[in-house]
């Protein structure tokens, strides 16, 4: 008579171990990305951000009452800005890019026009995909922002 194989030396127990076994290995590793790699969109203040948009709107009403107008141009690895019409904004401004997704890509300064009033930014920070570009006179009073992406040899018109 012979005797029976014990049941770890048979193939389908572990088969039938290793499908859940799996399972819990895998969600296991999903908790440690979802963990590791938070997600950035959603603000902890939403509340006070949500006020500051009416705030945002009054200044871009207000840009839109002094019928202010921008045009930037990205030359290798310069950007020019420069006011094409409206009233004559002599002060620093403002220049952000937002990444909608990658906020550690975000940029903002403060640029000063030179002797011909254009203002300009020398970088090698890759602006390569879609940005969120908000231009604000130094005091916060008026502010342009468009929606762009680069890389783009037409310039882009800031109304």
């Amino acid at each position: 008579m012979n005797k029976p194989t014990p049941w770890y030396k048979q193939f389908w127990p572990w088969v039938l171990i290793g499908i859940p076994a799996s399972a819990v290995i895998s969600s296991l590793f999903l908790v440690k990305i979802a963990v590791d790699n938070k997600d950035s969109l959603v603000a902890e203040d939403y509340y006070k951000k949500g006020k500051a948009i009416n705030l945002d709107l009054a200044k871009i009403d207000k840009a839109r009452e002094l019928g202010l107008q921008f045009s930037m141009v990205f030359n290798q690895g310069e950007l020019t800005i420069k006011q094409v019409s409206g009233d004559t904004h002599q002060g620093a401004i403002a220049l952000s890019f937002y990444h909608p997704t990658l906020p550690e890509r975000d940029k903002a300064v403060m640029l000063t026009a030179d002797g011909s009033g254009n203002y300009r930014l020398e970088t090698d920070k890759d602006f390569n995909g879609n940005w969120e570009v908000q231009l604000d006179s130094y005091d916060h009073s008026w502010r342009l922002q468009k929606r762009i992406h680069l890389p783009r040899q037409a310039p882009i018109e800031f109304k």
